[in-house]
């Protein structure tokens, strides 16, 4: 299993053929690699409605004709506007022929703004356990920390976690630090830094910072093997 980042939240899975996508914001992100018109996906998971990070789903979504999977509210609103979208909530899991999606909480927002400005409240913000044979990638979505976190780690073997670590609109390094101890993961990934000058960071230095060999700063277009 290949993953690779691609800057702000926005991460890609290759597994035997099938291509996933988690909160493809593409268009307008400086840091991203990608070229939305060229992203080839048979599934986009989104962890809430803002628009940087459902970003370029609608037009991946109708190109690739890609499964949409998202909480509930939102899944509900991009399925009302054409997109084939599966609809979960948090706690919840479903087994899909590409793996095991469970939604997790987040405490965070989620709305999307519509081009003429309208505000579509698109529920609860989630995280996301994706496990495809028997390997489990954390993407947090956006999130201040929670001391549930504890539990995920204790109740889930992760792998591969990717945490923000901004600040001002999710958790700081700080949090983040102890987020990345509390779940335990394998490797742990920064993200949500850099994109806009109030969430600039160093990720180097966060990932110093964790347990020796735990930390790995991925630059936009980097990938590793599961």
């Amino acid at each position: 299993m290949k993953v690779s980042y691609h800057g702000h939240s926005v991460v890609q899975v290759e597994h035997e053929g099938t291509n996933i996508i988690i909160d493809p914001f593409i268009s307008g992100n400086e840091l991203c690699d990608l070229n939305a018109d060229e992203v080839k996906a048979d599934v986009i998971l989104l962890t809430h409605g803002h628009n940087d990070h459902v970003g370029d789903t609608f037009d991946i979504a109708k190109k690739n004709d890609a499964l949409v999977v998202a909480p509930f509210e939102l899944a509900t609103y991009l399925g009302n506007n054409g997109l084939n979208a599966h609809p979960m909530h948090i706690g919840g899991a479903h087994e899909f022929d590409f793996g095991r999606v469970k939604l997790t909480q987040a405490f965070h927002g989620s709305s999307y703004n519509e081009e003429d400005g309208t505000i579509v409240y698109t529920g609860m913000p989630a995280g996301i356990l994706l496990t495809i044979d028997g390997k489990t990638i954390y993407h947090m979505g956006d999130t201040g920390l929670f001391s549930d976190m504890k539990l995920i780690g204790d109740l889930n073997d992760i792998d591969l976690a990717f945490v923000p670590i901004g600040d001002n609109f999710t958790m700081g390094p700080d949090d983040a630090k102890l987020a990345s101890e509390w779940i335990k993961a394998k490797k742990v990934v920064p993200i949500h830094y850099d994109t806009f000058p109030v969430i600039k960071q160093d990720p180097q230095a966060f990932s110093d910072s964790l347990k020796a060999g735990i930390g790995l700063v991925m630059k936009p277009g980097e990938d590793i093997i599961l």
